[in-house]
């Protein structure tokens, strides 16, 4: 499957990955971000699914 077919979220995770690698972002430091993102966004579909 090429990348300009695949899901946006792939797509995404794709560049995000990139964004950090190129970064040099520890990877402790990456995971620590990324459970604060997810937390951010479930509490924004909480908020999106009572509307």
């Amino acid at each position: 499957m090429s990348l300009e077919n695949a899901p946006d979220e792939i797509k995404l995770a794709v560049d995000l990955i990139q964004l950090l690698e190129e970064n040099q972002v520890p990877v402790a430091t990456v995971l620590a971000a990324l459970e604060i993102v997810r937390r951010d966004y479930q509490q924004k579909q909480a908020v999106e699914h009572q509307a």
